[in-house]
């Protein structure tokens, strides 16, 4: 009413004296004066509508702030606010009830609240300090019962909450705002839901029956005690999510936990009967009730897993499972794939051995064409029409698994009628061919080369026998005629031309393993460090040489020569297929080599091996070069590059050696040769590796090879027995000669001079070179022998173990060579 009443008046007063400034003469007042009393009278009334509205207060009356205080008395929280020196500038009902609580008469702030406490008091000056960086933050801390503190109870504990935040700058001023809550109804809610929670898992623990959860790879997320108490796992071992079920499912079964067939948005509950694995190595039958969720995109959930113990009951001594149960646990741990299929070739049911053959095409739910190969599909379709029709036995049909690239299979198809006698069903035996096919192929190949590296050694063998008489006469022709002479650069180009065909015939032996090495024990390392230099200069600037050598690489044992050869020709074959340039890796390690760590297309027995790969970035090969690239004389080179007997020659060395080579090559990415040879073990009585004498550097030192001493030559080629008799005769020596090892035992017998040394070839006719050795000593005739053959002198030695006591001559020789050999034996 009194505000009615002084807007009136205060109205009447504007009324007024705007009258009377109408009444006035203007003319006679100035126009600033006039301007100053319109912009009064126009304030005076905007004041009057403010103050009527609410918008200006004057004095202490702010229905504003009386507003907000009555709301936030009405809030059963408790509020305060305090301005930056501490004070209280405001406190809500609450709040003020809460001091009441505490016995405090005062309004003071909740930093002075709880100031007894040092417990609470510190967590009150971490909140302080968050207020003056501008941050919001709460604590929650514990009251015991009957506390004297504030919002303590008196029955039981309490759990308060303290909340603080600082509000925006208002006319220069900042407010921190506290907020004191009472949470103790919340927490113990909360400690109920816990409680049950924990009933829940410890009845699940302890339930009679198994259950696990497993995603999608098989990683076991959970597993109850029981079921971790029947495998005697560890249950804290478990929550790091190291267990799979391929460590707890027996015969592969977790194949048939992990492939179902995706559903989206949808679950699949099947029943499984499986042998678990325990920690012993026991097995325990157990049923398995296996659901999966899936989203909407078709990935599956973690599983949720019922496990049945199916072992015999304790109680009665009888079989928990049933006689389907035993067939189905059969079934799933046969070694070979069963499935089982609708009319439309869809597979139903199938083992563990089956889906581990096709994953994905070989789950529940599919259909087994999808799991072959497509030029496999066509008869697989007609080995199906043929078993629905009921006609028995049906031909196996051998595929090739679509997923597994390599991998094959023989299928067999037959038709069982339902029990119901409705329909038929259709069952599939797989049995899994990779290892027998790759046999066939591994001994069809082997069958292959040996046969080739037989007809090679022979053709070597007979080839020596012309090259030596070739080389020999040579000799003697040059020993006659002068470098002068027209007709000595003639006979030059036959021995050189002869050599060549030597080098062929050598390459020859080295393909068929007859040729002889001189093997060292020695550190790759080093070979290769000294043949990088040579490597550089053979690649040329085009190409990169990079060596990367194994650390502590074991020793090998090894021809030294042969092995360089062996680089040499693989890095050759790398140039030619890097025309435009590229780089070529040479990398050495130690592999230990376990069954079936190594997919190679031979069989490698486990040991340790030093390997040495020899990788380049060239064109390439196809599948069909790749399997004949061993074989000699075939090249892909143009006509008059190259003989075709470079990767025969590697083979051969490296097949002689003892070691593997095996080749990776992809058209247009390059090719990789890794050569496995095996790690040789120092024997204590072998305190170190000595290389053998070189008759090449003793040849070089010896000057005068003339000598005297009876020498039986024993040689079937007629052509090589009179050049070696020649060529001993022109040096000095009485020699008696024999065309085979018969004839010679006849000249012993009929007492023919003292023999100091035996010349003998090792194949002959009748009797070959160590029999006649034998024979000889049973004669005590203790001549000194040197065997010469154009095999290897590892292919006759092991026959004459006990008789070391030979030397040994490889054809083709030359005159010198002979000479010096013949010399070296007779003087020891």
């Amino acid at each position: 009413m009194g505000a009615a009443v002084l807007c009136a008046t205060l109205a009447l007063s504007a009324t007024v004296a705007v009258s009377g400034v109408e009444a006035l003469d203007t003319a006679s007042i100035p126009l600033w004066l006039q301007v100053v009393l319109g912009c009064a009278i126009a304030i005076g009334v905007f004041f009057i509508l403010g103050w009527l509205t609410g918008f200006v207060q004057v004095g202490k009356s702010r229905r504003g702030v009386a507003f907000l205080e009555a709301v936030l008395d009405s809030f059963p929280d408790a509020y305060v606010a305090t301005d930056d020196r501490g004070r209280v500038v405001f406190s809500n009902h609450a709040y003020r009830k809460l001091l009441s609580a505490a016995g405090i008469s005062r309004t003071i702030g909740v930093e002075g609240l709880y100031s007894g406490y040092p417990d609470i008091s510190d967590r009150i000056y971490r909140l302080t300090l968050a207020a003056r960086d501008g941050e919001a933050a709460f604590e929650e801390f514990r009251l015991a019962a009957g506390s004297v503190a504030a919002g303590a109870r008196k029955d039981r504990p309490a759990w308060i909450r303290v909340a603080v935040e600082r509000s925006p700058p208002a006319a220069g001023v900042t407010y921190t705002v506290w907020r004191v809550i009472d949470v103790t109804d919340d927490r113990a809610r909360q400690e109920a839901a816990f409680e049950h929670l924990q009933y829940i898992i410890n009845y699940l623990d302890h339930a009679p029956a198994g259950f696990f959860s497993a995603d999608a790879n098989g990683r076991i997320e959970y597993i109850n005690a029981t079921l971790a108490e029947w495998l005697g796992i560890d249950l804290a071992k478990t929550t790091d999510g190291s267990f799979n079920l391929r460590s707890i499912v027996a015969d592969g079964g977790a194949s048939l936990l992990l492939n179902v067939l995706p559903r989206r948005g949808s679950s699949s509950v099947e029943s499984f009967d499986l042998d678990l694995t325990a920690q012993d190595g026991s097995l325990i039958p157990a049923r398995i009730i296996h659901r999966v969720d899936f989203d909407d995109s078709g990935r599956p959930k973690p599983s949720r897993s019922l496990v049945l113990d199916m072992r015999p009951r304790r109680e009665t001594g009888q079989p928990a499972d049933s006689a389907e149960v035993r067939l189905s646990r059969l079934i799933n741990s046969a070694p070979i794939g069963i499935a089982e299929l609708d009319e439309q070739g869809v597979i139903r049911n199938a083992n563990a051995a089956f889906a581990a053959l096709a994953p994905t095409a070989g789950r529940r739910g599919a259909r087994l064409v999808d799991a072959v190969n497509p030029d496999a599909q066509p008869a697989l379709d007609s080995a199906l029409a043929t078993a629905r029709t009921g006609r028995a036995p049906v031909t196996p049909v051998d595929v090739a698994l679509k997923e597994t690239p390599g991998r094959t299979a023989q299928l067999f198809i037959s038709r069982i009628q339902e029990i119901s006698g409705d329909g038929s069903i259709l069952i599939v035996y797989a049995v899994d061919t990779t290892e027998h096919r790759a046999l066939e192929m591994q001994f069809a190949q082997s069958q292959k080369m040996q046969a080739i590296g037989q007809l090679a050694g022979g053709i070597a063998h007979d080839f020596n026998n012309v090259l030596t008489a070739i080389i020999g006469f040579s000799d003697l022709l040059l020993a006659r005629h002068r470098p002068t002479d027209p007709s000595f650069k003639d006979i030059m180009n036959i021995k050189q031309n002869a050599n060549r065909a030597a080098n062929l015939v050598r390459q020859l032996l080295a393909f068929s393993r007859r040729q002889t090495l001189r093997p060292e024990v020695l550190s790759l390392t080093d070979v290769l460090s000294d043949l990088g230099n040579l490597l550089g200069r053979l690649l040329g600037e085009k190409i990169e040489l990079r060596m990367s050598h194994g650390r502590d690489l074991w020793l090998v044992r090894v021809d030294v020569n042969q092995f360089e050869q062996v680089v040499m020709n693989l890095a050759v074959n790398a140039r030619d297929a890097m025309p435009e340039g590229g780089s070529l890796t040479i990398r050495t390690a130690n592999v230990s080599v376990t069954d079936g760590s190594v997919n190679t297309p031979d069989i490698m027995p486990a040991g340790d091996y030093v390997l040495c790969e020899v990788t380049d970035t060239g064109t390439g090969m196809s599948r069909e070069v790749l399997e004949k690239i061993y074989e000699p004389f075939f090249s892909t080179k143009e006509v008059g590059k190259g003989t075709g007997l470079g990767l025969s020659t590697v083979y051969g060395i490296v097949k002689q050696t003892g070691g593997f080579i095996f080749c990776d090559s992809e058209l247009g990415r390059g090719t990789t040769f890794r050569i496995y040879l095996p790690r040789h073990v120092m024997r204590p009585e072998q305190p170190g590796a000595q290389a053998p004498a070189k008759p090449e550097k003793k040849e070089a030192k010896r000057t005068d090879l003339s000598g005297n001493g009876t020498i039986l030559l024993v040689e079937d080629e007629e052509a090589v027995r009179a050049f070696a008799s020649r060529a001993l005769t022109q040096r000095g020596y009485k020699v008696i000669e024999a065309e085979s090892g018969a004839a010679a035992l006849e000249l012993v017998e009929q007492g023919i001079d003292r023999i100091d040394l035996v010349l003998s070839d090792v194949v002959m006719p009748e009797m070959d070179g160590p029999t006649l050795l034998k024979k000889l000593r049973k004669r005590n005739v203790d001549a000194k022998v040197i065997f010469i053959s154009g095999y290897a002198e590892d292919a006759f030695r092991k026959n004459l173990e006990e008789m070391a006591d030979f030397a040994f001559l490889p054809k083709p020789f030359t005159l010198k060579q002979l000479a010096a050999a013949v010399k070296e034996a007779i003087e020891g």
